[in-house]
C-alpha cells in the first residue's frame, strides 16, 4: 500500500509547493506571517467599526460618511507617496505607517471602551487612517519585488497576499460579531491595535540586501509627472486603471451598506453582518488560491472582465434577496469574483512596470482602487437614505459593474497579446 499512498500525496504536495512557493524567500516569509496577525486585527475592526456607527447613528447616510473620510485623502496624497516609495527606504516607511495605525487603533479603543466615543471622533481619526493608508499602500505594492528575488514570482507573491488578507476578511468579521455581540466594538479595536506588533516586528527582522534603485529627477512635480505619463501613455496599464476607478467609485462602496443591509433588510445583528462578511473572506480566499496556482500572468487580461462580470451579477442577486443563507452564498460569489478582479489587475500593472517606476504606477493604482471610493460611499449612502433604499442601491451597483466588464472585455482584447508576453515566468 505503500507506493500507492506515496503516488496519491505527492502531487498533493507538489501543488502545495506551487502554491506556496513565494515563502521560500525569507523576507517574504517574515512578511507573510506579520501580515496573518495583523490583518485579522484590521477586519475585525472594519467590521466593528461599521455596526459602532449605525449603532450610534441609525443613519445608512452616516455609513457613507465613515467611508469617506477614511478614504477621501488616498486620491489627492497616494500620487506623491508613490514617488517617495521610488526614492525612499521602503521598509522603514512601512514601519512609520503600521505604527501610526496602532496607535488609532487603541485611540478609537480607548473612546469606546471607556464610553466617550462620538461620531466626531470616529470621523476624525478615519481621516488620520485614511492619511496612514495614503502612504501605505502603494508602498506596500511595491515593496513585495524588494522581497523576493526571482520576479517570476511576483505574481505568486501577490496572490499569497491576497490569499491572507481573504482568509483575515473571513476570520476577522466573524470574531468581531461574537465579540461585539458579547462585548462591544470596544474590544476589536483594542485586539487591532495590538495585532500591528507583529508586522512590525517582522519588519524590523528583515534584512534586504537588493540595493534600492535610483534615479534622477528636478524634484518631486517632475517626477509625478513622469510617473504619470509613463502609467497613462501605455494603454494596458491606461485601460485597466480607468475601469479600476469607475468600479470603485460606482460598485466597490456596496460594502459601506451591509451593516444596513444586515439589520433592516435581512433583519438580523451583529452576527449577521459578520457572516456576511465573513462569507465574503471565504470566496475571496478560494479566488487567492486559484491565482496562487497559476504559474505567469498568462490570461490574465481575460480573466479581469470575466471576474467583473461574475462579481456585477453577484450584487444584483444579492438585492433581491431576503434570506440570510441565501445572501451568504451570493457574497462568497461575490468576494471570489472581486478579488480575482482586484489582484489580477494589480499582478498585470506590476509586471508591465519597470521596476524604477512601480512606485508610482502603484499609487495611481492606489488612488483608482481606494482614492474615488470615498466620493462613491457618500453616493451610495445618500442613494440608500433616500426613497431608493439599499436593495436598490445595491441592484444600481451591480448593474454598472456587468455594463463595465463588457464594454472591458471588449477593449481589452487587443491587448492581452501584450500581456501574455510580458509574462516573466516565459523567459
Amino acid at each position: 500500500m505503500r507506493p500507492g499512498v506515496t503516488a496519491v500525496k505527492d502531487p498533493a504536495l507538489r501543488s502545495l509547493k506551487h502554491i506556496l512557493r513565494a515563502l521560500r524567500y525569507r523576507n517574504y516569509r517574515l512578511f507573510f506571517s506579520g501580515q496573518v496577525i495583523s490583518l485579522v486585527g484590521t477586519w475585525m475592526q472594519s467590521m466593528a467599526m461599521g455596526w459602532l456607527v449605525y449603532r450610534l447613528t441609525n443613519s445608512a447616510f452616516f455609513l457613507g460618511v465613515i467611508g469617506f473620510s477614511s478614504q477621501v485623502t488616498t486620491l489627492f496624497v497616494t500620487p506623491f507617496a508613490g514617488v517617495w516609495a521610488d526614492r525612499w527606504n521602503r521598509r522603514r516607511i512601512l514601519i512609520i505607517t503600521q505604527t501610526l495605525s496602532m496607535i488609532q487603533a487603541l485611540i478609537l479603543a480607548f473612546l469606546v471602551i471607556s464610553g466617550k466615543a462620538q461620531v466626531w471622533h470616529i470621523i476624525a481619526l478615519s481621516v488620520f487612517m485614511g492619511l496612514i493608508v495614503s502612504f501605505d499602500m502603494p508602498v506596500r505594492q511595491s515593496f513585495i519585488i524588494d522581497m523576493i528575488e526571482h520576479k517570476e514570482d511576483l505574481g505568486n507573491a501577490i496572490a499569497l497576499n491576497s490569499l491572507i488578507f481573504n482568509l483575515a476578511r473571513f476570520a476577522g468579521p466573524m470574531a468581531a460579531g461574537i465579540l461585539v455581540a458579547a462585548f462591544g466594538e470596544g474590544v476589536c479595536f483594542l485586539i487591532n491595535g495590538l495585532s500591528y506588533i507583529a508586522v512590525i516586528a517582522a519588519l524590523l527582522s528583515m534584512s534586504i540586501p537588493r540595493p534600492r534603485s535610483s534615479y534622477d529627477s528636478p524634484g518631486v512635480f517632475a517626477s509625478l509627472k513622469e510617473g504619470f505619463n509613463y502609467t497613462f501613455g501605455f494603454p494596458p496599464m491606461r485601460l485597466i486603471l480607468i475601469l479600476m476607478a469607475l468600479v470603485s467609485f460606482i460598485v466597490m462602496p456596496y460594502s459601506v451598506l451591509l451593516p444596513a443591509f444586515a439589520r433592516d433588510t435581512l433583519r438580523g445583528n451583529s452576527l449577521t453582518l459578520g457572516f456576511l462578511m465573513g462569507a465574503t473572506g471565504i470566496g475571496a480566499f478560494a479566488g487567492a488560491v486559484m491565482l496562487a496556482s497559476k504559474k505567469g500572468v498568462k490570461g490574465l487580461g481575460r480573466i479581469i472582465p470575466l471576474a467583473g462580470l461574475v462579481f456585477g451579477s453577484g450584487l444584483i442577486l444579492l438585492s433581491f434577496t431576503r434570506q440570510v443563507w441565501l445572501a451568504m452564498v451570493l457574497m462568497v460569489f461575490i468576494g471570489l469574483a472581486m478579488m480575482v478582479y482586484v489582484a489580477s489587475s494589480n499582478t498585470v500593472l506590476q509586471v508591465l512596470s519597470e521596476d524604477d517606476k512601480r512606485g508610482r504606477v502603484m499609487s495611481f493604482y492606489t488612488a483608482a482602487f481606494i482614492g474615488l471610493t470615498p466620493f462613491g460611499s457618500l453616493l451610495a449612502g445618500a442613494l440608500a437614505q433616500s426613497g431608493l433604499g439599499t436593495p436598490r442601491t445595491i441592484l444600481i451597483v451591480g448593474l454598472v459593474c456587468v455594463c463595465a466588464a463588457l464594454v472591458f472585455s471588449s477593449r481589452m482584447r487587443r491587448f492581452n497579446r501584450v500581456i501574455d508576453e510580458a509574462d516573466p515566468s516565459r523567459v
